[in-house]
């Protein structure tokens, strides 16, 4: 065997390792958490036995798309929020980030939701950076002293729960990133952005019985 074909081997390896993650983010987001590993297989062009060999279960594979789409997606909005010279506007950044993300990888994330302590692991390098510029934000003085790193916790599960009272395909729970940022920085009111009719879905589950 010569020196190529390992390197073409793995360069094969990774290049079916990518087509598989591409598809598998493609189904996740059409069919939701119950997607098949034969359907990726199948969109991805590779057979069964191929996936199984780079990921061996479902849950690796949901792994590996999901960090790379944090990398890809996420990441850079973390940096930006910890270059900010502006904490304030550093918080607003990570929370339209993180429910941008949301919104659209609702299927990717329920797939998550049945892998363990996946997403609480993944999900940690933006609560690290949340509760730093947080902590500059209290330092400036824009931010009240009294807000702690559980509170940025909750604050976070409540924006994303906003995403089941909008449309899809709307932004319309960035009025609640400004509601809760003026909250935690009791100064003079921003601007709103234009309110959203509540869902359909919502509005008859309020009903009562």
């Amino acid at each position: 065997m010569t020196d190529e074909s390992p390197r073409r081997l793995r360069a094969d390896a990774a290049r079916n390792s990518e087509k598989i993650l591409r598809a598998a983010r493609a189904i996740f987001a059409e069919t939701g958490p119950d997607a098949s590993l034969e359907e990726i297989a199948r969109r991805a062009g590779v057979g069964i036995a191929t996936l199984y060999r780079r990921f061996p279960n479902k849950e690796q594979l949901v792994r590996a798309a999901l960090e790379q789409k944090i990398t890809e997606e996420m990441s850079p909005a973390i940096s930006r929020a910890l270059d900010d010279s502006d904490p304030l506007r550093g918080l607003a950044t990570l929370w339209e980030a993180s429910v941008s993300f949301a919104a659209r990888e609702r299927g990717m994330l329920g797939a998550v939701s049945h892998a363990g302590s996946l997403a609480s692991e993944l999900s940690a390098p933006f609560y690290e950076a949340l509760i730093l510029v947080a902590r500059r934000a209290q330092i400036a003085g824009r931010v009240r002293a009294d807000l702690v790193p559980d509170d940025l916790h909750r604050i976070t599960v409540m924006l994303l729960s906003v995403l089941h009272t909008v449309q899809p395909d709307s932004d319309g729970w960035k009025r609640y990133i400004t509601l809760m940022l003026d909250g935690l920085a009791p100064v003079q009111p921003t601007v709103l952005p234009s309110p959203e009719p509540l869902s359909q879905t919502l509005t008859r589950s309020s009903r009562p019985a």
